[in-house]
Parts: structure tokens; C-alpha cells; sequence
């Protein structure tokens, strides 16, 4: 999406209020809040450019001795100074949130670990659980939201281990924790760490990600369906509580926060801006003891003003409306262009689960057009949008695929997707224990089902075979949808799972990507080493080699995936047969035998141009090449395709894998806010 269009005039406007307060100097002030703007409590205390919640001190092994210092009570909390409107009881609306910070947890020399720490939301600035620790977190009966970031195993608060993230509300016993270690991340390993902490009060979702450098993972450690209508008063304090441990368990660490951003959103808009614009930070560069979320204000003091000096200023504001009307109407117009360009008809919008339920009949197996791991598919009607097909998800499945499906697909597909192979996204529903999705219906089903399906011994069923034409044009629509996700959208996005039966096909058998699923999004320079390795995902026989031993997507292994499907619609061979033959190893067999051509779907009858279908089969065999750095994008597969270039070189044998080496493997971590000089930030509310 083109942002310059709205950036525009904000812009403007920016510089008109600059104009006035310069004008009128009477009429305005600049807002200058303390340098830190942050109430501490008990042990906390600023410590350089950061904050300690928490002091060492020595180890007392038993209640039977004493602390040496019997004035620290091993708590302490950083909240922002002023409160924050979290609700608007005249509407019964919730606000969402965004919040990012750095930190880091140091352990004393010899000593234990203490409790942890958290990331809080408190109504009351000055409730503590003094006598046990608790990481310092409010009195029960007071309305608190907490992220907590447990160093300490402590089996009668429900704790699962003691390097664990958790998620709290009104209780010290989480409704949700995750294994920090099993996710690749060690609390207690001293190092300096990123955390990001978001509420969608649209999708009533807490969702939490942890990293070792800046960059935010695509996929969170903790996600849990949480409504926090009702649990939040109206105003809330923000910020950080931590302790040590207990008298009668000793314990001391630093717990160290040095960078913060909160921000909350009106329910209505839900967006969440996760990066700074480049004015914001430049601004702050050059005062950078001037907290972000803080601007210019303009009063009126009460005195009379000669209507003449008012002359400037509303000559400008005449010129700022007339700009502001021309950039939405230009803005609109080409909103309108690139829609129809890339087959986006509408906006999707959230439906309510009477509509889905009346759609589908009420989920009637009549209706049910698909079935996959995490989701059954229905075929149904909605009057607003037209035939649809509607993806609802089994929550008892996301344990087991340690995701959460839903928020993935609705994330990758609300926030990037516009292309006309894609498959339009019309709408979603989340509604008590229900999640479903909402696409636009393709009457041809998916591409496997052609590829796949044998013909009927009831002469009245239409048996229907692609023809080489079809075939090609499928081939380039995929082809074209890779190239945007790729390279042309906003952030670039790994599908990680293309294969025959997510390529859709519709009235005139033009190819439509879907289900993303297992998406993962990235910066477009978001270089290798930044990603994190996870346990492969997608379908064997499309999964590229170095993806199955490392576990770290990248362009190039839906390459590979692509490579595998083109070879499948040439062949109209399986990814993995029956018999357990993967259909690249069938093909190289082929290759090296010198019986190439044989490959060609003999279901096509020899209806194709030979020198064609040697291209585009030597297409899908070099973008499934072992070695991924062989492996061409797709935009170039395409000009081969074409003939626009020349043809791959292939090696006359099958190639063999290249791995890493383990230093390399090990190096695909790095820790990139070493060396970072950033100003504290403060929160910023954007909700009314």
C-alpha cells in the first residue's frame, strides 16, 4: 500500500503548526516532560541510561539470616508517570496495545536467581505483594495485566519451569506460559534481549515475541485468546515490576530495562505501527531528551488577538484544506487503479458468526469443500460478498503445530496481500471459541484435483485434462504471485508451503495462491542470519533439502517448492508417489538415462510443443537444484519459460546437498543492539 499519500499532509500540517507557534508565540507552548518520565518504587532506581528494577545483594541462604540490608525489600517497579485511558465506558470499547522494550537479567556472583520480571498494567500504582516476592505484582483484588519473564521455579504458583514466559491476568498463576528455553531463548543467560508484547482487542489476542537483536521474529513464543472487555479500568498505569526472591529462598539479580515504547490504539482501528517514522526519529536524534509520543500544543490564553496577525494562519489553513481535499481525492483514484490492476474488489471487513454460520448452513458437512490439518474449508454464500469459501479452524490442532494458524493467515493477509494470483481475502470472524477466515469461492477447486484425478467409469462424469496451454498460464500465475510476495510487496513474505493443492483455480483456470497458513514475513534486507530455525514446516516432497536440515526458510526454498510444482503439472505425477519415489528423483533419473521428454503427462496425448515443454521441465528441475544458491528466482525462471533466456545448465548427474558448516549454523544468530546509543521512550495513546 502507498503511504505517501496520507504521510502528505500530516506532514504539512506538522509544518503549518510549526508556522504558528513561530507566528504567535503567545498562542502555543512546547509540552517538555522531566527527563525521566517515570515513577520508581522500591528497589528500582536509574542506573546509567537504564533502569534496575532490582539491586544485588548478598545471598541469604535461610529465613534464619537476615538480610544486610533490612530497608530493601527485593522489589521494585518502574511505572510510567502518568496513566493511561485503556477503556471508554460511555461506548463499552477497549483499547489495543503495541509495546516493545530491551532488557536484560544479570544474576549476582554465587547467587540464585531472583523472581523474574514483567512488563505490567496495573490500576493501582501503589498495590504490591510485599511478603513473597511475586515479581512484585499487584494485590488480587486489584485489575492488572502482566507479561512475566520467570527466573524462578516455584511449583505452587503453577510455574512450568524456571525460564519461562507467562501471560497474567488478575493472578500471580498464569493463564498461559511458554518454555523460554524450547523457543531458543535463555533468560538467564545475561545477555541483552528484545521483547514485543501486543493486544488486539479485535481479535482479543495477546501475542508475544522474544529475540535477540532488533529485529522482530515473524512468529511469537506465546500467543493466548484473551478478552480484556471488563478487566482493564478505565485508566492504567504502565510499566515494570520485578523482585528478588524471597527471605526464605535467597535470590539476587539485576532485572534491567533500557529501551521502552508503549502505545495504545482505539479498538476500532486496531493497527499496530510497529516501526518509527523517519521524521520521529530524527527528531528525537536531535533531542533526545525529549520523550516520543509528546508534541506541540496550542492554546489560547484568554487575552484579545488583532483579527490582522490571524491573517498568515488562516491563510495557511485555507491551503492545508485545499491540499488535504486534492491528496484524498488523487489518493483515492489510485487506490481505485491498483485495485482493479490487482484484482482486489473490496476491503475485508469482520463478519459476525451468524453470517458465517448461515453461509455454510451451520457448518452442514454438505457444504464442506476442503479438509486440512488445522482447518475444514465450507462452500457458502454471504449477500454482501457473493459465493464464498469459508476456512474454519480447530483450536485443538494449534498446540499441536505450535502456532496459531489463524492470527498467522489473517496477519499475512490483512496486512500485504493484493495480487491477482492470489486468492482474495473477503473477511474473518473471531467470535467466542469460533475462527474462521472468508475468501472468494473458485468454482475449479484446486490445481491437484486436475493434475490427480483419474477418470470415472460413470460416462456422465466430466473427466476434464489441462491442456499444455492451461498448463503454462498456470505455471506463469504462480510464477507471478511468487515474484510479488517475493520482491514487489511491502515486506517479503515466505509461503513455506506451495504445492498443487494451495494453487486454486478459477472459472478460466487462471492460477490463485493460497493458504498462508505457515507464512512467514520479513524486512526485505532482513538478511539470513536474523532468522530463527524452526522445526520445518510444509509437505515432504516439496520441502527444499537445506530447509529440512537447518529449519531456516528462505526465498529459495519456495524456489524449490515451485520447482516441484512445475514439474508436476508437466508430468501430472505426484510430489512423492505411491510408491514412495520423490518426483525430483524421477525426473534426474530421467535426465541422466537421456529420456527426458518421457516425463511429459501422458495424459496430454504428445498435444504440446516439444522444445517447450524441454524448457520449462528444465525449469522445474533447476529451481529444485540441491544447492539453493543454483537455485534462480522466480522472475528469472520465468524469462526462461518464455524463451527470453537462455537454458539452465544442468549437471549430468543428480547434484548432491551442500550444508552449512556447524560455525557457520552457529553464527546465524547475531545480537545487533550492541553498540545502540537509543533515548528512553515513553507511552504514546492514540485511544479515545
Amino acid at each position: 500500500m502507498n503511504h505517501h499519500h496520507h504521510s502528505l499532509p500530516c506532514l504539512f500540517l506538522f509544518y503549518l503548526i510549526l508556522f504558528i507557534s513561530q507566528d504567535f508565540p503567545t498562542l502555543s507552548h512546547r509540552f517538555s516532560p522531566p527527563l525521566h518520565n517515570l515513577t520508581l518504587y522500591g528497589d528500582a532506581y536509574f542506573r546509567d541510561r537504564t533502569i534496575s528494577l532490582t539491586r544485588q545483594q548478598p545471598c541469604f541462604p535461610s529465613a534464619t539470616t537476615p538480610p544486610s540490608n533490612p530497608s530493601s525489600s527485593g522489589i521494585g517497579r518502574a511505572l510510567y508517570v502518568y496513566p493511561i485511558k485503556f477503556s471508554e465506558p460511555s461506548t463499552n470499547t477497549t483499547a489495543s496495545f503495541s509495546c516493545r522494550f530491551s532488557f536484560s537479567i544479570i544474576a549476582s556472583p554465587s547467587c540464585p536467581f531472583g523472581d523474574g520480571f514483567a512488563f505490567l498494567i496495573t490500576s493501582n500504582a501503589d498495590s504490591f505483594v510485599f511478603s513473597n516476592g511475586f515479581l512484585g505484582l499487584p494485590n488480587p483484588h486489584d485489575s492488572f495485566i502482566a507479561v512475566e519473564f520467570d527466573t524462578r521455579f516455584d511449583p505452587g504458583h503453577g510455574d512450568i519451569n524456571d525460564n519461562h514466559v507467562g501471560i497474567d491476568v488478575n493472578s500471580v498463576f498464569s493463564v498461559s506460559s511458554v518454555d523460554a528455553l524450547s523457543k531458543g531463548f535463555d533468560l538467564k543467560s545475561g545477555r541483552e534481549m528484545m521483547a514485543w508484547i501486543e493486544y488486539s482487542d479485535v481479535l482479543k489476542l495477546i501475542r508475544v515475541w522474544v529475540g535477540y537483536s532488533r529485529v522482530k521474529p515473524t512468529s511469537p513464543i506465546l500467543a493466548t485468546q484473551i478478552d480484556l472487555s471488563g478487566k482493564v479500568k478505565e485508566y492504567m498505569h504502565v510499566g515494570f515490576s520485578a523482585s528478588n526472591a524471597a527471605a526464605s529462598v535467597g535470590g539476587s539479580a539485576l532485572h534491567i530495562v533500557e529501551r521502552w515504547k508503549f502505545t495504545t490504539f482505539a479498538s476500532h482501528s486496531d493497527a499496530i505501527q510497529e516501526e518509527d517514522s523517519e521524521e520521529e526519529e530524527e527528531e528525537v536524534s536531535r533531542n533526545p531528551i525529549r520523550p516520543k509520543g509528546f508534541g506541540f500544543r496550542v492554546s489560547v490564553v484568554g487575552f484579545k488577538i488583532p483579527f490582522w496577525s490571524l491573517l498568515p494562519g488562516l491563510a495557511a489553513i485555507v491551503v492545508l484544506v485545499g491540499f488535504i481535499v486534492f491528496s484524498l481525492i488523487v489518493g483515492k483514484k489510485k487506490i481505485t487503479e491498483e485495485g482493479a490492476d490487482t484484482g482486489l474488489t473490496r476491503m475485508p471487513g469482520r463478519l459476525s458468526l451468524a453470517e458465517i454460520k448461515s453461509a455454510t448452513l451451520g457448518f452442514n458437512e454438505n457444504t464442506i469443500v476442503g479438509q486440512g490439518a488445522s482447518a475444514t474449508v465450507y462452500r457458502g454464500s454471504i449477500p454482501s460478498i457473493g459465493s464464498v469459501a469459508v476456512k474454519r479452524f480447530d483450536r485443538e490442532h494449534w498446540p499441536q503445530c505450535n502456532r496459531n494458524p489463524f492470527t498467522t493467515e489473517f496477519t499475512t493477509m490483512t496486512g500485504y496481500l493484493r495480487h491477482k494470483n492470489l486468492v482474495q481475502f473477503q473477511g474473518w470472524c473471531s467470535e467466542g471459541t469460533e475462527t474462521a477466515l472468508v475468501f472468494e469461492y473458485l468454482p475449479n477447486g484446486s490445481l491437484s484435483e486436475f493434475l490427480h484425478k483419474k477418470p470415472s467409469s460413470d460416462p456422465s462424469e466430466e473427466f476434464i485434462v489441462l491442456s499444455w496451454k492451461q498448463r503454462v498460464n498456470i505455471i506463469l500465475g504462480v510464477a507471478s504471485a511468487l515474484t510479488y510476495l517475493h520482491e514487489e510487496c511491502e515486506r517479503q513474505i515466505i509461503h513455506r508451503d506451495v504445492k498443487t493443492c494451495n494453487i486454486m483455480l478459477d472459472s478460466e483456470f487462471n492460477a490463485k495462491l493460497g493458504d498462508f497458513g505457515l507464512a512467514e514475513i520479513y524486512e526485505h534486507n532482513a538478511l539470513l542470519s536474523g532468522r530463527a530455525a524452526t522445526l520445518p514446516a510444509g509437505t515432504m516432497g516439496y520441502l527444499a533439502p537445506e530447509y529440512v536440515y537447518t529449519g531456516v526458510p528462505s526465498e529459495k526454498t519456495d524456489v524449490y517448492s515451485f520447482g516441484v510444482v512445475v514439474l508436476e503439472v508437466c508430468t501430472g505425477r505426484m510430489a512423492v508417489g505411491n510408491d514412495g519415489t520423490g518426483l525430483v528423483d524421477f525426473m534426474w533419473n530421467l535426465w541422466e538415462t537421456g529420456k527426458f521428454l518421457t516425463g511429459a503427462d501422458i495424459m496430454l496425448k504428445e498435444d504440446f510443443d516439444a522444445e517447450e515443454m524441454e524448457r520449462v521441465l528444465m525449469v522445474g528441475m533447476v529451481c529444485t537444484h540441491a544447492d539453493c544458491e543454483k537455485r534462480p528466482k522466480v522472475k528469472e525462471a520465468v524469462r526462461i519459460i518464455r524463451g527470453e533466456a537462455p537454458l539452465p545448465v544442468l549437471p549430468a548427474k543428480k547434484p548432491l546437498l551442500r550444508i552449512r558448516s556447524a560455525i557457520e549454523a552457529e553464527e546465524m544468530i547475531a545480537d545487533d543492539l550492541v553498540g545502540e546509543d537509543l533515548p528512553w521512550m515513553t507511552p504514546k495513546s492514540n485511544f479515545s
